[in-house]
């Protein structure tokens, strides 16, 4: 039997390879062509928002998945006196407002939400309230108009004014829609307070240099105000609205009048009077509700409270009624809110409330770390039954029982005096009144 020539070998082993890389080629081409499906259809998936398969994931991404941003725990506070939380922010609460009807609380966070609050709700088991949405920021400060149909705040990131007005709609609800436009920028600081006169006349902000704005309405700054105190802390518009106040790195409280025209026209801003006997900066300074008092805490220890009632036009200075010892005031900054009828003194230092009676000067109650964070807001309810404070993701709401114990003082040394039966019978109904509200909390002293 003859070998095959050696030509012929060599041509049978380049068909043999050649048939080896073609059938090499086949099976890559068709491995390629399986993973641009695999590819796109995952893609595809994403793109048009659907889960991607599970069965494509690899193993490693798994555990990936489980791992969720644990929210902060709610802080947990209980008192006897304290009457309800209000929990539906998911930010802290910044700054909280009572509409002048007295039926609404608004609150701002930085959850980029304004919630409206219905007061009557207060003491039931159920707290509604109405959403407002802030868009593309946050509102670090709120104010309700005095019609209470709209509020502005305050824009955390884009440092100016936003008014949103209130409709009512058929169901009882409201709608909120903010204004087209927002207020021109003007502060080259942080501000510190916004405010807005009852009488509807014009609007306050103040930062935290020394500068104090007066707008109208529109948008439009009617007058700049100088404040001289090296830095402001605070400042407010007096419920009478013909005063504007400010207070700083100087031991005074300064108050200047906002004076308008018989027609309703802006005519200027003067220095009414001064609030002086601090021998240090005050942190903060509150209005009765009638203005007729004013009470403010320095950074020297010490709360006072004023007698404002006077003849500013003939160089007639407040008189200084009461001072009390706060010993926190001189270590960290604090906040003050004043009972509408000035029978009652909050104070708050870090997370803590403090209440005194101003007739006497004494401390009557005290609430310990209250919230989770420093108290940023505190303020009595316009029936001064309540005192609000915010400093977390809740309101939390208290039974003022000095207040009801300032009545009860009030009405026994009235009725000493009371000529009338009928006004005897009046007095003790007031009395009897605010007895039962006490012995209801379990605060009537013996």
């Amino acid at each position: 039997m003859e070998l095959p020539q050696m030509p012929e070998l060599m041509g049978l082993s380049l068909l043999l390879g050649l048939l080896a890389l073609v059938a090499t080629a086949a099976v890559a081409r068709g491995w390629l062509r399986a993973e641009e499906e695999t590819n796109g259809r995952s893609a595809g998936q994403k793109a048009i928002g659907c889960p991607p398969d599970k069965s494509l994931k690899s193993k490693k991404q798994k555990p990936q998945q489980r791992i969720r941003k644990e929210k902060p725990q709610q802080h947990n506070f209980t008192h006897r006196l304290l009457a309800a939380a209000l929990k539906s922010h998911s930010g802290n609460i910044t700054c909280m407002d009572f509409s002048s009807n007295g039926k609404y609380l608004a609150t701002c966070a930085d959850d980029r939400t304004v919630r409206i609050w219905s007061t009557k709700d207060f003491l039931q088991r159920e707290h509604r309230s109405m959403r407002a949405n802030v868009e593309l920021d946050h509102a670090i400060l709120v104010r309700f108009s005095p019609d209470c149909r709209a509020f502005i705040v305050w824009l955390a990131n884009g440092d100016t004014l936003r008014i949103f007005k209130m409709m009512k709609r058929d169901d009882g609800g409201y709608t909120f829609t903010a204004t087209p436009e927002d207020f021109p920028k003007k502060h080259k600081a942080p501000i510190v307070n916004i405010g807005i006169a009852d009488t509807g006349k014009f609007i306050m902000t103040a930062s935290s240099d020394t500068t104090i704005l007066i707008w109208n309405l529109k948008g439009q700054v009617l007058s700049t105000i100088n404040t001289n105190h090296m830095n402001n802390t605070y400042a407010a518009i007096s419920p009478c609205s013909r005063f504007v106040a400010s207070c700083g790195f100087t031991p005074d409280v300064k108050v200047w009048e906002v004076c308008f025209g018989k027609k309703g026209d802006f005519q200027e801003v003067v220095r009414a009077f001064e609030l002086k006997g601090h021998s240090a900066a005050v942190h903060f300074f509150a209005f009765s509700n009638d203005s007729r008092r004013m009470a403010s805490v320095s950074k020297d220890g010490t709360w006072k409270l004023w007698d404002t009632d006077v003849e500013y036009k003939k160089q007639q200075d407040p008189y200084l009624l009461r001072t009390g010892r706060f010993e926190e005031a001189s270590t960290v900054p604090c906040r003050l809110a004043l009972s509408p009828d000035a029978q009652v003194l909050a104070l708050a230092s870090g997370s803590s409330i403090h209440l005194y009676n101003t007739r006497r000067g004494e401390k009557e109650e005290c609430f310990e770390q209250v919230h989770g964070e420093c108290i940023s807001d505190l303020s009595f309810d316009i029936t001064g039954r309540l005192l609000a404070s915010c400093g977390d993701r809740a309101v939390r709401l208290f039974h003022n029982t000095p207040g009801y114990r300032a009545v009860v003082e009030e009405m026994q040394a009235l009725l000493k005096r009371a000529s009338s039966e009928s006004t005897r019978q009046r007095l003790q109904q007031q009395l009897m009144q605010a007895q039962e509200a006490l012995k209801n909390l379990g605060a009537l002293k013996k």
